[in-house]
């Protein structure tokens, strides 16, 4: 089957990519292919009752399928070029800022309306935090709720239905190219389709595919990093004066011991600590919502130190999943662990779980994460609680939870061009899967920006 355009992932840079070419060029037949489920099909098994733990579906529904591995966050949308990638570095720092605005638009036109955009412009709490040797990023942060962003993604895909062709369940196994860019083949277990030009948006669980498809068409790639950390849950009040203002807070340290530098990510007042698979890997998250009926009494964030290599070591995602699976291994999935008995060299039990005066969101197994995590991680992560606890007294109780490990992959950076273009003509290269964005904005912004490339 021939198509003008196929555009492999549906997460958000392939959404917005096929959005705005169905708005700009409604001419073109276009096709998007998904690994994973549609969106009303995607369910994780884990009940928290009968099934308690990751049981290593075909697909997982958290990672893949219309929507991306974003669909079950809780919907940030950080407005920023201070973090989320370094889309700016191709299209300049105004481009990429008015295409993530343009995001915005959208969301609020498909359901959105009515959520809360929160800015760290002007806050007493920056100044609290320098004072303490943490850094506030600035940016203003859209916040969905997992649940509006559920309904923003629907609406958005019942637009699309009748204007572009949807393959779900449908993993592309290879990407050939006639010539230079003439056309392109994508080979599916049911079949072969061809294209004038194709746009790869694979996100982070496609890193390993990515790295197959750039080998065999012999495209240029240098190695990334990756973020390693635990994600820590402690009472909603604690972070309140915090979240309540800014919602989404990006506070970096740099540690005394070693100079690296941890940082807080992906917070989610009143939310939840959830499971992700990612390449039969099991690591955790957090989620949170908008609706008050889903809200928890606790507020979890993320604690990440970035790990970059040198040569002659180029595999930070293996160094990362190695990591992970010893965690795995150790806890058959998840570890958590209490911030004192961690400070005491001490394993957590499922007694002191029980009667801690935090009450865990995720049935993770207790155990030790010093056994899981390189001692120069942990240092770093012990020494950003505290540091966290001067401007938020309670962070370093000893009912904080910890969970690990959490592991942000990030792709290997793939060389495109400003029009973010491979070497071969119409081949283009977006979103998480690129290397170059890692968040909901920013893949969203590339699609963006791709697809009125494709139009003009």
């Amino acid at each position: 089957m021939n198509y003008d355009i196929i555009i492999i992932g549906a997460g958000p840079g392939g959404i917005f990519s096929a959005y705005e070419l169905s708005c700009l060029r409604p001419d073109l037949k276009i096709a998007v292919f998904e690994a994973g489920h549609a969106l009303e099909k995607r369910r994780c098994p884990i009940d928290g009752d009968k099934i308690k733990s990751c049981i290593g579906c075909k697909s997982c529904s958290i990672m893949s399928g219309f929507g991306g591995a974003g669909a079950f966050s809780d919907g940030k949308y950080n407005i920023t070029n201070d973090f989320g990638g370094t889309l700016y570095e191709y299209i300049g720092k105004k481009r990429a800022l008015d295409l993530m605005k343009y995001v915005d638009e959208i969301n609020m036109r498909f359901g959105g309306e009515g959520t809360k955009l929160y800015s760290t412009a002007g806050t007493g709490f920056k100044t609290e935090c320098i004072r303490n040797d943490l850094h506030l990023l600035d940016a203003s942060v859209r916040h969905l709720g997992t649940d509006i962003n559920y309904v923003v993604l629907g609406n958005i895909y019942d637009y699309l239905k009748d204007k572009v062709e949807f393959f779900f369940d449908t993993p592309v196994r290879s990407v050939t190219a006639d010539g230079d860019g003439d056309s392109y083949t994508v080979n599916c277990d049911s079949g072969s389709y061809t294209c004038e030009k194709c746009i790869i948006s694979v996100g982070r669980s496609g890193s390993k595919w990515m790295e197959k498809v750039c080998r065999d068409l012999g495209i240029s790639t240098k190695s990334n990093r990756v973020d390693i950390g635990v994600r820590v849950e402690l009472p909603a009040v604690v972070f309140a004066h915090i979240t309540d203002e800014l919602y989404e807070s990006k506070i970096v340290y740099r540690t005394e011991t070693y100079g690296d530098k941890v940082r807080t990510f992906c917070m989610n007042p009143k939310g939840a600590v959830v499971n992700e698979n990612t390449n039969g890997i099991i690591t955790v998250n957090g989620h949170s919502y908008e609706d008050p009926a889903k809200q928890t009494e606790n507020t979890n964030f993320a604690l990440l130190v970035a790990k970059h290599f040198s040569e002659p070591f180029k595999d930070s995602n293996g160094y990362g999943e190695s990591i992970a699976r010893l965690s795995n291994m150790l806890g058959g999935g998840v570890i958590v662990q209490r911030f004192g008995d961690l400070i005491r060299g001490q394993r957590s039990t499922p007694g002191r779980i029980e009667e801690s005066f935090v009450t865990p969101t995720l049935a993770a197994t207790p155990g030790d994460l010093s056994l899981v995590l390189p001692k120069r991680i942990l240092d770093g992560i012990i020494e950003m609680i505290y540091a966290l606890d001067k401007v938020a007294p309670g962070t370093a109780n000893d009912d904080t939870l910890l969970y690990g490990v959490e592991v942000k992959f990030y792709n290997m950076e793939v060389e495109v061009n400003e029009n973010l273009e491979s070497s071969y003509k119409g081949l283009y290269i977006i979103g998480d899967g690129s290397g170059i964005t890692h968040s909901l904005s920013h893949a969203s912004a590339s699609g963006v920006h791709v697809a009125r490339n494709i139009a003009n």
